[in-house]
């Protein structure tokens, strides 16, 4: 696949990912949802490994890996969907949109990262400002607003924490054994979760809903996630993480015109200094690189699985 369709899939995909997660989760069963869309995903993807004539690792370095995977795709996966219920789509994308900074601050306290400059903290003072917006509005009285902003905090952490983790593992797996292997190990848990969370084990999907969990079992959780993988081992980190600026304006668009969500504009104050604040921590990554040669965005390792596809 050329790297410019990579790319736009991976913006696509991610723009639409949000709005996915609500409609499979409407008829109030977010974890039961998420669970399908995990065994749906790992089902077809194992047969895509065996059909490209690969083959599961299961040694101790890949052990390691898919475990370093697994609070990104079980503890971010279910606090989003759980979240999902009580905010617009368009805000599970904001909120991911601050992966990049959450990132750059776990960073620093780990030996070898590249530290912040200016820059980046006026970015994460711009960030934390955005975040203050976002909480602001959902402090109504009555709303559960706010309980989700809170689980889609944690998402985000969950998600920056277990790709830096993943890096710094470094087991050189390929793209598509490394979310199989994290998809395998999630399973278990997410079934664990459904059985304690008092939610019906017949997941009441209707015809959106199935077609949404579909989507994002084959797009959101296989596609993507490939795809994301492909441009990261082709692009600079910084080139790849302009689709954080992209996917929010896109996300809440689709929102109010597919879903009729009619955010505050509270959010959109919110949403947009988020925004900002990503482009001056970008503005900070191409400085650092104008300076210094090519290397990793502050808070990104290089990547530490193979560029090639080979699944052998």
């Amino acid at each position: 696949m050329s790297t410019g369709l990579a790319y736009l899939t991976v913006v696509l995909v991610w723009a639409t990912t949000p709005l996915a997660i609500n409609w499979s989760a409407e008829a109030g069963a977010p974890i039961g949802s998420v669970w399908l869309r995990m065994l749906l995903a790992t089902l077809v993807g194992m047969l895509l490994l065996r059909a490209l004539g690969g083959r599961m690792r299961w040694h101790r370095d890949a052990l390691r890996s898919y475990g370093a995977a697994v609070p990104g795709v079980f503890g971010a996966m279910s606090l989003s969907y759980a979240a999902s219920l009580h905010v617009p789509s368009g805000l599970i994308s904001v909120m991911f949109g601050l992966a990049p900074l959450i990132s750059g601050l776990m960073m620093q306290m780990l030996p070898g990262s590249v530290r912040l400059r200016f820059w980046h903290w006026v970015g994460c003072a711009l960030g934390v400002l955005g975040l203050l917006v976002i909480f602001s509005d959902a402090l109504v009285p009555g709303s559960t607003a706010l309980r989700g902003v809170l689980m889609l905090l944690g998402a985000v952490i969950c998600f920056c924490g277990s790709g830096i983790a993943v890096q710094r593992v470094a087991a050189g797996l390929p793209p598509l054994n490394q979310t199989l292997g994290a998809l395998t190990l999630s399973l278990p848990l997410y079934g664990v979760l459904w059985l304690v969370s008092g939610e019906p084990l017949v997941v009441p999907l209707t015809p959106r809903g199935m077609a949404a969990v579909i989507y994002l079992a084959l797009f959101g959780s296989l596609l993507g996630f490939l795809c994301y993988f492909l441009v990261l081992s082709r692009l600079s980190a910084a080139t790849v993480a302009l689709v954080t600026l992209i996917t929010p304006v896109l996300a809440l668009t689709l929102g109010m015109l597919l879903n009729n969500e009619q955010p505050a504009p509270a959010l959109f104050v919110g949403a947009g200094l988020i925004l900002v604040a990503l482009g001056a921590y970008l503005f900070a990554d191409r400085g650092l690189r104008a300076r210094k040669g090519p290397e990793p965005a502050a808070g990104v390792s290089k990547p530490s699985y193979r560029s090639d596809q080979s699944v052998d």
